[in-house]
């Protein structure tokens, strides 16, 4: 039978800071490089849920000052999406939204359990 060194940390989080740890964790398991900006975004929309893209820009930009123009939202926008982070609507691809995939839990109490194992 095997040893194992177990760490346990209990910390309670701002519901920006759970959200973005969720997503983080996400890219880091499947190798999936962002850069804090785009980590940011990625929060905002997790948040909003689905949200227009063009709103999102604007909010993005001026609201939260993540990026300095709508445009630099847009093509962060536009990386995600290649790196299956952000769907838009199959009806209205005007409507972006967090991807599926990364099953980010944004409502209510969240209590997160991960268990990892290296060898």
């Amino acid at each position: 039978m095997a040893i194992v060194k177990k760490v346990e940390k209990r910390v309670v989080l701002p519901k920006w800071d759970l959200v973005k740890y969720q997503i983080l964790t996400h890219c880091y398991i499947h190798r999936i490089t962002v850069s804090n900006s785009d980590l940011e975004c990625l929060t905002l929309l997790s948040i909003n849920g689905p949200t227009e893209l063009t709103d999102f820009c604007y909010d993005a930009s001026e609201e939260y000052n993540i990026f300095k123009s709508s445009q630099t939202v847009r093509n962060s926008v536009n990386k995600c999406e290649k790196r299956n982070l952000v769907n838009k609507d199959p009806k209205n691809k005007k409507v972006i939204m967090i991807s599926n995939q990364i099953n980010v839990q944004t409502e209510g109490s969240v209590l997160l359990d991960y268990k990892f194992l290296a060898k």
